[in-house]
Formats: C-alpha cells, structure tokens, sequence
C-alpha cells in the first residue's frame, strides 16, 4: 500500500490563511541568516579568480553566498506561496537596516585608549551610507522581483519543470538588483568609470545566475523535501501582490 501521508496537495494560497505550517519558521531564519552574513562577511572583501585566456578577474566574495538567499526566496516562493515569501523579505529588510543602524553606532563609540583594534574595525564594519542605502533598496526590489516571477510562473507551468521558474525568476530579481545596486551605489564615485559600474554590474550578474543555475539540483531536493513534509503544494492564483504588506 502507498503511504500518501506526506503526498504534497495542490492548494490555493489564500487557503492557507494565518495557518501554521512545519518548517517554514526555519526556513525564514535561514534566508535572514544568510542575507545578513552574506553582508557582513563578504560585501567589504574583492576576491580574485584566473579565468582562463582572460586572466585575473575581480568579483565581491559576498557572490558566494549571497545567491544562496535567492535560492531560498525560491523555495520559499515555491513551497510555501507569494505571500509567506513576502513576510520573509520583509523580516530581511528590517534586519538589513537594523544592522546598518548598529554597525554605524558601534563603530562611531569612541574606542578605550588601551584599544588598538578600531582602524581593523573600522575598515570591516565601517560602511558608506550611499552603498548601505543602495544594497537595501537593491535588496527589496530584487527579492520582491524574483518572488512575483517565480509565483506568476508556477501557475504559468501548472507547477512544471521547476528549474525554469528558479533560473527566470532569478534572471529578473538579479537583473533588477544589479541594475538598482551598482549605479546608485558607485555611478560618479571616485575610480569608478561608467564603463567599469557596467562591467561589474553585468559580471556579477552573470555570475549569481550562473550560480542559481548550478545550484537547481540542491533547490530541487530541498523544494522536494519541504513540500513532502508539509503535504501541500501552494499556487497563487488569487494572491494580492502587493509588496506593501506582510501578513498571510
């Protein structure tokens, strides 16, 4: 006999109304963990790689994991619908600032004379409010892209071929991130040419979708995973898209 206990059911979204689901609390840690020491530990560092005929080529070490935040607004979009996604990006945001907020207060406190470590805290944690306020507004408007494409598709496909909802809908949030981040961020900035803001700009972008394409398989496992556990497979057929809300 076939266990259909954990067999995932097509629901509406709105269904699912202030209903609590298994793991979706984790999954919501996860993506604001990751969106936050993505940006802390990797933003203020420029890493190297030897491409092949090209030689070197610089890139924000941030992009390694950065992307995995996308894949988990793509799982959450996927397995739990537009709205629960909506919540988490906004969480994200208000975690963004507030560590914007807190990074500037510890590093202005005035350091004890017997500590040597403020110059090395400084050049970590310090941070240039016009790349702190691009990164936010880059941030939401990307994730907010990404989740609106990746929920329109889904009822486009009637729930197929998964890998095309997850590399579009990151080929558009990225898009939208990227062509929001680096102009505001560095366009007129000193050393950095308009020639060089499009290089990185498309470099980067070419390189998180890259990285979302490589990665499918792990989001096909955890989607397969998550959907199996909570017994539903969420569309958005009828969902209110407005991003100016956060309740489910």
């Amino acid at each position: 006999m076939v266990n259909n206990a954990h067999t995932p059911r097509a629901v509406e979204a709105e269904s699912l109304h202030g209903r609590p689901l298994r793991y979706f609390d984790f999954v919501m840690a996860a993506f604001v963990t990751i969106l936050l020491l993505s940006n802390v530990l990797g933003a203020g560092k420029v890493a190297v790689v030897d491409l092949p005929g090209i030689g070197d080529w610089p890139f924000g070490a941030g992009i390694l994991f950065f992307p995995v935040g996308y894949v988990l607004g793509d799982v959450l979009t996927e397995v739990y619908g537009y709205a629960r996604a909506r919540r988490c990006i906004w969480a994200g945001f208000a975690a963004l600032v507030f560590m914007a907020f807190m990074a500037w207060v510890v590093v202005a406190l005035p350091p004890a004379a017997d500590w040597t470590g403020q110059a090395s805290y400084e050049a970590v944690f310090g941070q240039v409010p016009r790349i702190v306020f691009a990164s936010i507004v880059a941030f939401w408007a990307g994730e907010f892209t990404n989740s609106y494409v990746m929920a329109k598709m889904k009822v486009w496909t009637g729930g197929k071929h998964l890998w095309t909802r997850t590399i579009g809908s990151t080929v558009a949030g990225q898009g939208v991130d990227s062509l929001i981040f680096y102009p505001l961020a560095f366009l007129g900035a000193a050393g950095w040419t308009n020639d060089l803001v499009l290089k990185v700009l498309i470099t980067q972008w070419v390189l998180k979708v890259s990285w979302e394409a490589i990665l499918t398989p792990v989001t096909y496992a955890v989607v397969g995973f998550l959907k199996r556990r909570e017994g539903l497979d969420v569309y958005d057929r009828k969902t209110d898209f407005t991003p100016f809300k956060a309740s489910v």
